[in-house]
């Protein structure tokens, strides 16, 4: 990556396009036939969405904003909004167009979401819109409580099918699916690396959640079928591909994190994608014999703050940051044997610590084939769209 990209300035990012290819092969073996859809969020690159979605085992979008799946929609006939929305100008977009109605599907966990819409465009008024019931997939635990995320406030079976109920009565809505998101398993490294006790007690909690889920949603996914003929089910993550795809209640899964291969994915037990994505920053001070100084950097990702949160430097090997300093906005020193060896001009690589969020900090990514830079793709960010 470094060699291809020698004759380049940063600050930039990269795309290693034999990394991005293992990876989404590998990610369609894991989910043993069941189709994938890309999770957008880990992506924000079209290119890289057309180019996953031309390959087998892969088909349809999870968007992170209502304004963002109309935008995908525009050239991709399968989107599903996988947070609920409260963007009216959207709703108002999506119920006046019916090729796009058609084509988006959009997230409810509340009868209060099926208010929102109908105060924007009154049934009689509007396409049908696509609804999709979100299925809180944490696990309430009798010794740890909570665990998981806080989404859904639909927990059980009764749950699902009072709210499908009133989404199948209701003019102007077509429920055609459900989904639930397992973050305790699809999300949490089971192998963190120096601590064998804190990944057995996370593969023991994965292992006895996923077994509650599956039955819990085999009940939910059963009783709203009863309602209404459901296109889909979809459920879990890069992390869970294997156990979330062999629920029987489960018709396709959710991936996107595992296509550019972010270091916190260092971290499963049972499978290790490549470095994919990277961006270099370049050496702009040495305030003392075995530091230098970054342009930026402060590349921090989304989670509870921690400095499993901060970039990783990668290249030239044995760098690290200053614990007190760390990243920074605009500077970030390193120190370590390797920064002896480093001049005001040189680079060094780094790694973030989730994947989409790095198309936010840059325009285009190099895609890098083999020994050379074959040419770059457009970020989010480079189309000039910022969706949140």
């Amino acid at each position: 990556m470094d060699a291809a990209t020698a004759h380049l300035d940063p600050v930039f990012g990269a795309l290693n396009l034999a990394a991005l290819s293992h990876n989404a092969h590998d990610m369609a073996r894991r989910a043993a036939g069941v189709p994938i859809r890309v999770a957008s969020k880990s992506v924000r690159v079209r290119a890289v969405l057309d180019a996953v979605l031309a390959l087998p085992g892969y088909h349809g979008v999870l968007a992170y904003t209502l304004a963002e799946g109309l935008w995908l929609a525009e050239t991709i006939d399968d989107v599903v909004v996988g947070y609920p929305s409260a963007d009216r100008a959207a709703y108002a977009a999506l119920a006046a167009d019916e090729k796009l109605a058609s084509r988006v599907t959009v997230m409810v966990d509340s009868v209060a979401h099926l208010d929102l819409i109908d105060s924007v465009v009154a049934p009689d008024r509007r396409a049908p819109i696509r609804i999709c019931l979100e299925l809180d997939a944490s696990w309430k635990s009798p010794l740890l409580g909570h665990i998981g995320v806080w989404r859904s406030p639909v927990h059980h079976a009764t749950d699902a099918r009072e709210l499908a109920q009133q989404v199948v009565r209701r003019p102007g809505f077509k429920l055609v699916g459900m989904m639930g998101y397992e973050a305790q398993i699809a999300g949490l490294g089971n192998k963190p690396a120096g601590q064998p006790l804190r990944g057995a007690m996370v593969r023991a909690i994965q292992r006895s959640s996923m077994a509650e889920l599956r039955r819990r949603r085999g009940e939910a996914v059963a009783a709203v079928r009863e309602l209404a003929d459901l296109e889909f089910v979809n459920a879990g993550g890069t992390g869970s591909l294997e156990a979330s795809g062999a629920d029987a209640s489960v018709t396709e899964v959710a991936a996107g994190s595992g296509l550019f291969g972010p270091h916190l994915f260092d971290n499963y037990a049972h499978f290790s994608p490549a470095p994919a994505a990277a961006f270099a920053l370049p050496v702009v001070r040495r305030p003392a014999p075995d530091r230098v100084t970054l342009l930026g950097g402060g590349w921090v990702a989304s989670g509870p703050p921690a400095p499993d949160r901060l970039p990783q430097p990668v290249w030239p090997a044995g760098l690290r940051m200053v614990a007190r300093e760390m990243a920074g906005e605009v500077q970030t020193p390193v120190t370590g044997e390797a920064a002896r060896r480093l001049t005001v001009g040189d680079r060094v690589w780094l790694r973030h610590t989730k994947a989409g969020e790095l198309s936010e900090h840059v325009n285009e990514l190099y895609v890098v084939d083999g020994e050379r830079v074959a040419g770059s793709v457009a970020t989010y960010r480079g189309e000039g769209k910022a969706f949140l």
